[in-house]
């Protein structure tokens, strides 16, 4: 016969462990032995993989209905310890325990809404955390700047003139090559130049670059486009975007420490301090979201803005553990 009480306690200690792991993950100090010794834990037993994967989409569907969620998980556990009955474990682990094991290797490779660096981030062989601005020297006569949760890969042999930037942001400031030029890959595209100052950004499948000084070219399977100074394009599956011309001193503010608004909607100002802190910042109200904002805010600093945003807009923001903010 099954102890409900221990039964019980031993559902708690995994949950705990589980949201210990994902504080880990967010934490921006990850590595490739934590996702090795994630991948040991989950497999001890499918309760294990179980715990993760309902503490990985807990975090994914963060918010009321999330909340809401948890609430009735301990709800249910109560009742069950008081009724003498086994807990929700036998559910997880029937009905869900197969599927979890599987579905825990993909949110390490792909993980929900980016809360912490996939596998292939942590190959890299340069690599930001959370908040963290680094210069690196990668190749003879180019100096990169990289922004926060950003990993840069570097090529060998033949491609020793060409690194990948697989996630996040980076600005690279390319001196006179001559003939020689050096390359950029991003999500299957690619920006070259002989001498200029770009910088590319990856968000997901999709690829904005930036060109600050003389020009660089941006190939994306088999269309090309031709950035002049102080001219920006996006690509993605659906090909190339307009290009369009940006004011220097906002595109490149992030490497002065700021984050510079000029009318920028509300979702977009907290979609960029989510970048800048662990955690997640969550806008419940999407009116809120239309709203535009102009203000300097120093990246180091995201929870002043958070302040901020609540005076100018009177909104209430709700602190959750590991660094969860709900705004309503």
């Amino acid at each position: 016969m099954i102890d409900s009480d221990r039964h019980h306690d031993e559902l708690s200690v995994l949950e705990r462990e589980a949201h210990a792991w994902i504080r880990r993950l967010t934490s921006g100090e990850a590595r490739a032995a934590d996702a090795a010794a994630l991948q040991r834990w989950c497999g001890q037993s499918p309760a294990h993989a179980a715990a993760f994967s309902e503490a990985s989409q807990f975090w994914k569907a963060f918010g009321p209905a999330g909340q809401s969620l948890l609430e009735d998980e301990r709800a249910t556990s109560r009742r069950s310890r008081v009724g003498g009955r086994s807990p929700i474990m036998s559910r997880r682990v029937v009905v869900g325990g197969a599927l979890a094991a599987a579905a825990t290797g993909i949110m390490v490779v792909r993980p929900p809404l980016d809360l912490w660096p996939s596998l292939f981030e942590l190959r890299a062989d340069y690599r930001t955390g959370v908040g963290e601005q680094r210069e690196v020297a990668v190749v003879d006569g180019v100096a990169v700047q990289m922004n926060t949760r950003t990993s840069i890969a570097l090529g060998s042999g033949a491609a020793s003139g060409t690194v990948e930037l697989i996630a996040g942001e980076a600005s690279f400031k390319v001196a006179d090559r001559g003939a020689e030029t050096f390359s950029v890959i991003a999500a299957s595209g690619k920006t070259t130049s002989a001498g200029a100052q770009f910088d590319v950004r990856v968000d997901g499948a999709s690829v904005c670059v930036t060109c600050l000084t003389n020009e660089a070219r941006v190939e994306y399977r088999t269309q090309q486009v031709v950035l002049k100074s102080r001219q920006r394009v996006t690509y993605s599956d659906s090909g190339f975007d307009d290009v369009v011309a940006i004011d220097p001193s906002i595109a490149a503010a992030w490497q002065q420490g700021l984050i510079i608004c000029n009318m920028m909607p509300l979702t977009d100002l907290i979609q960029e301090l989510n970048r800048y802190r662990s955690g997640r910042i969550v806008l419940l109200n999407a009116e809120f979201g239309r709203n535009p904002v102009n203000g300097r805010f120093r990246i180091d600093r995201p929870d002043e803005a958070l302040v901020q945003i609540e005076r100018a807009f009177g909104i209430r923001a709700r602190t959750l553990p590991g660094g969860l903010v709900l705004l309503s």
